[in-house]
């Protein structure tokens, strides 16, 4: 739904920063208001929001004046969790997107009641078949900054851990609908990535993690 990327320093980008700060005032706004003036100015702003959003993306406003109008409460980056399985000879796994047909690293939204970890072997075993644990966290990143995140109308953290396979299963794609491939990659030899999910820097930071234990993670 929302693949459209830009790079970090274009007037798109700074559109697209402006049209998320804006849906975050106005879900605040509309979270604590109780004049009925102030109501109607933050559903306009909210409405603008998804216009700039609409604009830069192609897709039709209404679908994000939905998007929007769903969330409740405060507003507070989303967060997205990505798991990193490397084999003995360091290359990683990844799993082919069905929205955009790039690849990325196994992952995505965590659910309420999910502990990060517990998020992230839920995933992986959802897109790439495959029964995993958590052994350390490699970074925590502004995927804003990062990865663009293109249209979306999100403020997004990526929490990126490192994993290890608990069993010897095949990976397979496809259980949750989401993925049509998994395979591994020399992360000098990359396929076509998803790059608003996982960059190239980001495999590369994850295999150095991957190859030092004792490497200081990287926080935003």
């Amino acid at each position: 739904m929302y693949g459209v990327t830009t790079g970090a320093n274009s007037p798109s980008a700074r559109l697209h920063a402006i049209a998320v700060e804006l849906a975050a005032m106005a879900q605040n706004g509309l979270n604590y208001a109780t004049d009925r003036y102030d109501t109607a100015r933050y559903v306009r702003m909210r409405a603008l929001s998804a216009e700039v959003l609409a604009l830069l993306s192609g897709v039709d406003a209404e679908t994000f004046v939905r998007s929007l109008a769903a969330e409740r409460g405060h507003a507070t980056p989303k967060v997205d969790v990505r798991g990193a399985l490397f084999d003995a000879d360091d290359r990683v796994l990844l799993v082919r997107e069905a929205r955009d047909g790039r690849w990325t690293l196994p992952g995505g939204w965590a659910d309420a009641l999910d502990t990060p970890t517990q998020a992230c072997a839920r995933e992986f075993a959802e897109e790439a078949g495959v029964r995993v644990q958590v052994l350390r966290l490699a970074a925590v990143h502004d995927g804003s900054r990062r990865n663009g995140h293109g249209a979306s109308p999100w403020h997004v953290y990526k929490l990126m851990f490192l994993v290890e396979r608990l069993d010897d299963a095949a990976p397979r794609a496809g259980l949750d609908g989401e993925t049509t491939g998994v395979d591994f990659f020399d992360c000098d030899d990359l396929p076509p990535l998803s790059s608003p999910r996982s960059t190239t820097e980001q495999l590369l930071m994850l295999r150095a993690h991957h190859r030092d234990p004792l490497r200081v993670p990287e926080l935003d």
